[in-house]
């Protein structure tokens, strides 16, 4: 668990500063992603029908779900909704199970695109960003928490929220008790794929603590987004 949490720690910022243009992103053109930090497949002009990040290293994983979270909020958010929570006009792919049946339905999709009627309602970004990015936006979306199970443990959350702020004001405060209050809540949280680990913001606001002590601002700032992304 603390590997993990200080992987997310490292993590957060981007995804933090990505999920906050989110919805300012209006051109539907594929934007680049750079996936330089990740392995290598062993055929990159072969497509894989299931996840390779899934099984590697769980450095692997964290920085796939990093990378992922920025190119789904500048490629997908506008119609898939941010933090993959959909308003009704897309499929929810928090719910594609995280094995090779929903990896086969996704990198179909995002390889090809797909159209309607003679009218495109997602356009093809396989060719344009390539398998790797594919695999990384995969792992940010299987490891969506529960979005019902968050609105649960809201007034406890925005409880630790309102703590931290007081914190980063005072300039002081307990960030073992905090971060030891998110772990437990982030470990109750589960994610709608079947992802055996929920990138929750509990975790990712403990992880925060955990790289910082004094980053109560930076932490408060992840429950803030995050929450409000869950209404």
């Amino acid at each position: 668990m603390t590997d993990i949490l200080t992987r997310l720690g490292a993590a957060a910022a981007v995804t933090l500063l990505a999920a906050n243009a989110a919805f300012a992103h209006g051109d539907v053109a594929p934007q680049p992603m750079n996936t330089d930090t990740l392995p290598d497949l062993e055929d990159p002009e072969e497509w894989l029908t299931e996840n390779p990040y899934r099984e590697m290293d769980p450095a692997v994983m964290t920085e796939a779900i990093r990378i992922g979270a920025s190119g789904y909020n500048q490629n997908c958010a506008r119609c898939h909704g941010l933090e993959a929570i959909s308003g009704g006009l897309a499929p929810d792919l928090r719910f594609l199970e995280a094995e090779e049946y929903g990896d086969e339905w996704f990198v179909e999709r995002f390889q090809y695109g797909y159209t309607q009627n003679g009218i495109t309602k997602m356009p093809a970004f396989g060719e344009l960003l390539g398998q790797k990015a594919a695999w990384a936006i995969r792992s940010y979306i299987e490891t969506r928490p529960d979005d019902e199970q968050i609105t649960e443990f809201s007034p406890a959350l925005k409880e630790i929220r309102d703590q931290l702020a007081d914190w980063a004001s005072a300039g002081a405060g307990d960030a073992g008790s905090a971060q030891a209050q998110l772990e437990e809540i982030g470990g109750q949280i589960e994610t709608l794929s079947g992802a055996p680990v929920a990138d929750s913001i509990a975790l990712r606001a403990a992880a925060i603590l955990q790289a910082d002590p004094n980053a109560f601002a930076d932490a408060q700032e992840v429950l803030t987004v995050g929450l409000s992304a869950a209404q």
